[in-house]
């Protein structure tokens, strides 16, 4: 029994492996059936044309290429490579310049010998006003700081610009800078490149633009302008207070000239009591040893104990005039500060800061002093 059950079982093992390689050879045999189908789909789409191998790829495609079989080399149309294209054959008996700016010098040579006696012809003007000479008036007001070129047209159109004393009504107008004076709002508009500025002096710099002690001057507070700018007076080393700084020489001179009498206000510290008649002593004149001194003003501003600060306005600007002034009334000054000059005022300008004047200050000072 054990025998016999044992080759049963070794004939179905072995009849099993038979189906098992006979499945394999099944499936092995769809593989190739597979592979046959794909190969006569091909063929059913009607033969579509196969990509070229690079050894069979044509060069010479393009108009000038001939329809026979592929070459070795390339076309005559890609003579020149992929981006240079075909090259043109060089043309025999005509010199070509061996560079461009002498091809140029060359030109330039034979039209000058060509215009060499001819007149120069005048072009005519082409649109009105183009005779006239000078420049526009809004370039003349924008660059004087009134403005863009756009804002200064607004002005000659509100009728509020006017030069030689006749206002403006239309755009386009040309002046001289030099020579035509212009006015905005009845103020003179400094139209040349001038520099305008007020410093606060402060006490211990000297009135000088340089100092050959090497004491601190007005000149330290400036050292960085391009254009060299001046003062306009003076002040004494320990007075402090308002110092016009400028470029414009006629303005500088007339601001200190005696007959045009602008007028300088003092803040002056004094010890009293002061009489009531000190005011107007100061009026009627003290006399000083180069002659009489006569203050415009005079008031008391601040009163704590004995301590008095007066006020001073006077159009002279002899040296020292204000402490001498108050010394020979009997009260000698113990601190002095400027706070205006003219219409320029002190304001809340802190020592030893320099500001640029605006053009509405610029064209006061000048209406002061008649320019």
């Amino acid at each position: 029994m054990r025998s016999s059950s044992g080759r049963n079982s070794s004939g179905n093992n072995g009849g099993s492996r038979g189906g098992n390689s006979g499945g394999r050879g099944g499936s092995g045999g769809g593989r190739g059936s597979h592979r046959g189908a794909g190969d006569n789909r091909d063929d059913r789409q009607g033969g579509r044309p196969k990509k070229p191998r690079p050894e069979e790829r044509r060069y010479d495609v393009g108009p000038g290429a001939s329809q026979e079989g592929p070459k070795s080399g390339r076309g005559p149309t890609a003579r020149g490579g992929v981006k240079g294209g075909p090259k043109k054959p060089l043309q025999r008996g005509r010199s070509v310049p061996a560079t461009s700016r002498e091809y140029e010098t060359r030109a330039e040579e034979r039209n000058r010998e060509r215009y060499a006696g001819k007149k120069d012809v005048k072009l005519p003007k082409t649109f009105p006003g183009a005779e006239q000479e000078g420049e526009r008036l809004q370039k003349v007001l924008a660059r004087a700081g009134y403005g863009s070129r756009r804002a200064c047209e607004e002005l000659i159109e509100q009728a509020r610009v006017e030069v030689n004393g006749e206002i403006v009504l239309e755009q386009g107008k040309r002046v001289d800078p030099e020579k035509d004076e212009v006015k905005v709002d009845g103020l003179t508009v400094a139209t040349q490149s001038y520099q305008f500025f007020s410093l606060n002096k402060p006490a211990g710099v000297v009135s000088t633009m340089e100092d050959p002690e090497g004491r601190q001057c007005l000149g330290d507070y400036v050292t960085n302008r391009e254009t060299r700018l001046f003062h306009v007076g003076r002040l004494d080393t320990e007075t402090e207070g308002v110092i016009l700084l400028t470029n414009h020489g006629e303005l500088a001179h007339r601001l200190t000239h005696p007959r045009y009498g602008v007028k300088k206000t003092y803040l002056a510290a004094i010890v009293g009591p002061i009489p009531r008649d000190l005011g107007k002593r100061l009026k009627d004149g003290i006399q000083l040893e180069d002659g009489y001194a006569r203050a415009d003003h005079f008031r008391v501003v601040e009163q704590t104990g004995k301590n008095y600060l007066v006020e001073v306005t006077l159009h002279e600007g002899r040296k020292h005039i204000v402490r001498r002034m108050l010394a020979e009334a009997g009260f000698p000054v113990e601190r002095l500060v400027r706070t205006a000059f003219g219409p320029i005022t002190l304001g809340d300008q802190k020592s030893g800061w320099l500001r640029r004047l605006s053009n509405t200050e610029v064209g006061m000072l000048m209406q002061e002093v008649d320019l």
